[in-house]
């Protein structure tokens, strides 16, 4: 997939990134299932996906923006969704399941873009492992632990996170504000994945929900000296991106992580929540398109 970027598409258009097969690497731990899309060549894009969720819920719109100049390789974690393997249950554990899937492609080293439990995934691999990592895209996420003066997630927003079978409502107000407009993108956004999932391919256990959900609390634990600390350890250049109305991941954690970054930019989507990447994915996947050839 090459040349322009595509046009804009309704939610019944058919996206290049439905098309892309499940293909399969063998690591240490699992054989992890990935697809590859885009045109090959340069440093590729790897993506790291949110809490409760498998490579069938990319946007494919979003993905064919990306693709559209990139490399872009999406995969599943170890134990998670299409890859084998025991779930696992840290920061620690998933960052290094991400390194074993970048290694057993025979990846010199990649960009990786990592959205919400992804973000926080993308920095702790930065930090054990920097030579893998050319350049970090941190979206809906924020420093690896709560920061200082960042409010606390809700009751509401908690309980919907332990739900293992949160609905359609419960996921637009965990991803996007109470607004008609930004609401209304959440149903695109919905029925453009709708397709990939109706095929029927495997869902996040309860059991790599649950380390999922260890490994968060484990993040809310951790002391901000620790937290710092990572921060100022990773030199790679990183593009921080928020949307302002986040009810999961404040944006004023992204605020505090800049500051603390050797080489960061902050951009922040004033009428957008979690999901800002696809309710703007044409804006949003420019910004990252400038970021990676800078």
């Amino acid at each position: 997939m090459t040349g322009t970027r595509p046009q804009e598409k309704d939610v019944m258009s058919t996206y290049l990134a439905d098309k892309a097969e499940n293909l399969t690497v063998e690591g240490p731990s699992a054989a992890f299932t990935y697809r590859r899309m885009g045109p090959q060549g340069g440093v590729p894009l790897v993506l790291l996906q949110r809490f409760r969720a498998t490579i069938d819920w990319w946007d494919p719109e979003f993905l064919d923006y990306l693709a559209a100049d990139h490399d872009v390789i999406v995969f599943d974690n170890v134990g998670t969704g299409y890859t084998t393997g025991e779930p696992r249950d840290s920061l620690d554990g998933f960052a290094e399941g991400a390194a074993e899937f970048i290694e057993a492609l025979g990846l010199a080293r990649a960009d990786v873009l990592g959205w919400s439990l992804g973000g926080f995934v993308a920095q702790r691999l930065a930090a054990r492992r920097p030579e893998l990592v050319r350049k970090i895209i941190v979206a809906g996420s924020g420093p690896t632990g709560w920061v200082p003066g960042a409010p606390e997630a809700s009751e509401k927003v908690l309980g919907i996170m332990a739900k293992p079978d949160a609905d359609q409502e419960d996921m637009l107000y965990l991803f996007y504000p109470e607004t008609e407009a930004a609401r209304a993108s959440g149903r695109e956004h919905f029925a453009h994945v709708a397709p990939r999932l109706a095929a029927g391919g495997p869902a996040v256990t309860e059991a790599a929900a649950q380390g999922m959900l260890a490994a968060i609390g484990q993040l809310l634990a951790a002391p901000f000296d620790e937290v710092k600390a990572e921060l100022e350890s990773i030199k790679h250049p990183v593009l921080y991106a928020n949307g302002l109305h986040d009810v999961m991941v404040p944006a004023h954690a992204s605020y505090v992580a800049v500051q603390h970054l050797a080489d960061a930019t902050l951009l922040l989507y004033g009428d957008a929540g979690h999901a800002f990447l696809f309710q703007h994915a044409r804006a949003f996947t420019k910004q990252v398109a400038d970021f990676l050839a800078a």
